[in-house]
C-alpha cells in the first residue's frame, strides 16, 4: 500500500485528490496539511511514502518544506504547480523534490505519477523539465564542471546527458544501442557516484556543470 499526504492550502483542492485516489488500488491518502509547517509535522508523525506538495502556501511554502522533509525523512515529494513560478519549481527540484504535476493533471496521470515516484522513479515530463531549467538558466553561462563529471565513465556522461534532454530509459538504450537494464545500471551509477537522490537532481547537475545546455534538446 503507497501511503500519500496532501498538501495544499485549498480546501477544494485537497478534497478533489483524496476523492480521486480513493479509488485506487493500492494507495491511501493517510492524511492532509494546509500549510508547509503542517506538512513537515505530519511527515513525522505518518512517514507518508510520497507527498504531494503545493508550491505557493502560507506560514511555511512548499520548497522550504521539501527541504525539511527531504533532509530528515525517507518520503518522496511530489510537487503540485500552475506554473506560474517556474523559479520556485526548479528551488524545489534542488530541495529534493522528486518532481512536479500540473494541478491541471488527470486522474490518470496522478496515479502513474504516485506509483512510479514511490518506486524510486521521478517525475521528468521533457516539456516541464525543459521550461524550468531554461527559465532558470537564462543569462547564465554554464560551466563544465570536471571535478564532478570526472567521477563519471565516458558511457555513464553519455546516458547523463541523454536522460538530461528527457529521454525515458528505453529511448536511452535505443539511442546507445544498449539494453535497457544496462541503462538502468548506468543511471544507478551515475545517482551513486554524484551522491544524487533521484533523476530530477542528475538533471539539475547535468545543466549546472556545462553537461547540458539550455539550447539543447
Amino acid at each position: 500500500m503507497i501511503s500519500v499526504l496532501l498538501v495544499d492550502d485549498q480546501d477544494l483542492v485537497r478534497s478533489g485528490f483524496r476523492m480521486l485516489l480513493s479509488v485506487e488500488e493500492g494507495i491511501e491518502v493517510v492524511g492532509e496539511a494546509s500549510d508547509g509547517e503542517h506538512a513537515v509535522a505530519a511527515v513525522a508523525e505518518l512517514s507518508p511514502d510520497v507527498v504531494l506538495m503545493d508550491v505557493q502556501m502560507p506560514v511555511l511554502d512548499g520548497v522550504e518544506a521539501t527541504r525539511r522533509i527531504v533532509a530528515n525523512d525517507g518520503s518522496r515529494v511530489v510537487m503540485l504547480t500552475t506554473f506560474e513560478r517556474d523559479d520556485y519549481l526548479f528551488a524545489a527540484l534542488e530541495a529534493g523534490a522528486s518532481g512536479f504535476l500540473l494541478k491541471s493533471c488527470t486522474a490518470e496521470e496522478l496515479v502513474w505519477a504516485i506509483r512510479n515516484v514511490a518506486d524510486g522513479h521521478a517525475l521528468l515530463a521533457p516539456q516541464m523539465t525543459r521550461r524550468v531549467i531554461d527559465r532558470a538558466m537564462a543569462g547564465v553561462v554554464p560551466t563544465r564542471d570536471e571535478q564532478v563529471l570526472g567521477r563519471l565513465t565516458g558511457r555513464e556522461s553519455d546516458v547523463l546527458t541523454l536522460l538530461a534532454q528527457g529521454l525515458s530509459n528505453a529511448e536511452i538504450a535505443d539511442e546507445l544501442v544498449l539494453g535497457t537494464a544496462t541503462v538502468k545500471s548506468h543511471v544507478s551509477a551515475i545517482l551513486t557516484k554524484l551522491d544524487l537522490r533521484d533523476r530530477v537532481q542528475a538533471v539539475v547537475v547535468a545543466y549546472r556543470c556545462g553537461l547540458v545546455s539550455p539550447s539543447e534538446g
